[in-house]
């Protein structure tokens, strides 16, 4: 999840600098930060905002020479100022910041940072992106207090349980204790999203009031299921044998132009095979059912290379523990026959869906009841 990496603060240091893929989060914490630097008492005149965000590298190059003007201009009455170059959008590697007129304009920014402007000034920066290779960036990094919240990557191996951690974080300054399964599907729904966390809790917290206890059912009612959120309950009503919720789930995904056989090899499929998978290991190395998806992980890392080699891959060739983890925490819900025979029915299914004109729903219907034994 994305975490601050703060520079250690220089003596006397009079330059912060808030920025990273973030953005959301780069805004709250810049205006935060913009509110303790400004000197109090110092009105209009001890607050100086230049817009950063530029349409075009002639309107950068001009806010970055009245950022510098700024700067090298006296506080009023000698009372200090907070000069703040806010939502700059020119630092990323973007045809806009690569310009000849933006470099140059930055080196003018950074001679100027690397200058003593006075320590009754006092200098903010905050961007959504920037291009750490530039030597502005380098400079600024030396030289500024430097804040740098990065967005989270939810391809790369181990993002859930970093948002966890910030989800749980998050929820906790407001009093609210969710429940591992209603924290489970919030992180899987908000994808590590700070400002979708952000308003999600809001709704939350709102509507729970008194109650500060949070449930799946609140996190289903309010929380919006996008595509990935109602393929990941599909496969948790499957997972825990609810019939009904599945196929409701089958048709809303059908209902929003999803295709049956998409809805099979994507949210069917993966499941059975991945609760096949949990099972089998859980029995041939007698592994405990996890508490939560995060234990199971640690367990799998234990096992010596040659019991994991077969198990499915994310695309960086870490083991998909995460997914495996959910399906240990139901694999004792079936029989390992049971799930033999789910497999098999995936693949039946999947032959009618491509040669046959029988109705998909009920196709994809056959299917959960088979699994299910029902």
């Amino acid at each position: 999840m994305p975490k601050a990496k703060a520079k250690t603060k220089p003596a006397a240091a009079n330059i912060h600098a808030v920025v990273g893929s973030d953005e959301a989060e780069v805004k709250r914490v810049a205006a935060e930060l913009a509110q303790k630097l400004a000197p109090p008492g110092a009105g209009d005149f001890g607050l100086e905002v230049i817009d950063g965000a530029a349409d075009n590298a002639e309107q950068a190059a001009a806010r970055i020479r009245s950022t510098i003007e700024a700067l090298q201009t006296l506080p009023f009455m000698g009372s200090g100022k907070l000069v703040w170059l806010k939502n700059a959008n020119f630092l990323g590697d973007s045809p806009m910041g690569r310009t000849t007129r933006v470099q140059d304009a930055l080196e003018e920014l950074s001679a100027t940072i690397a200058s003593d402007f006075g320590t009754d000034v006092i200098f903010l920066i905050s961007a959504p992106e920037v291009d750490k290779r530039r030597s502005f960036y380098k400079s600024l990094a030396k030289r500024a207090e430097l804040q740098v919240f990065d967005r989270l990557d939810a391809t790369r191996s181990g993002w859930e349980e970093e948002a966890t951690e910030v989800s749980r974080a998050r929820a906790k300054k407001r009093k609210l204790q969710f429940d591992d399964d209603a924290l489970e599907l919030f992180v899987l729904l908000t994808g590590g999203d700070t400002r979708q966390i952000e308003n999600e809790l809001d709704k939350i917290d709102i509507f729970v009031g008194q109650e500060r206890t949070v449930n799946i059912g609140v996190v289903r009612d309010l929380v919006p299921l996008s595509r990935a959120g109602v393929i990941f309950e599909l496969g948790n009503a499957l997972a825990e044998r609810d019939l009904d919720r599945a196929l409701r789930l089958v048709r809303q995904l059908l209902d929003q132009g999803e295709s049956a056989i998409g809805i099979l090899l994507v949210a069917v499929l993966p499941t059975v095979r991945n609760l096949l998978l949990a099972k089998d290991l859980m029995e041939r190395h007698r592994l405990p059912r996890p508490h939560a998806p995060f234990l199971f992980i640690s367990t799998i890392n234990r096992l010596p290379a040659e019991a994991t080699q077969h198990l499915p891959r994310k695309k960086d060739g870490t083991i998909n523990a995460y997914a495996l983890g959910i399906a240990a925490q139901n694999a004792h819900r079936f029989e390992t026959k049971q799930l033999i025979d789910g497999m098999q029915a995936c693949l039946d299914a999947n032959l009618k869906l491509v040669t046959t004109q029988l109705d998909h729903e009920l196709i994809l219907t056959e299917v959960a009841v088979k699994l299910l034994g029902l």
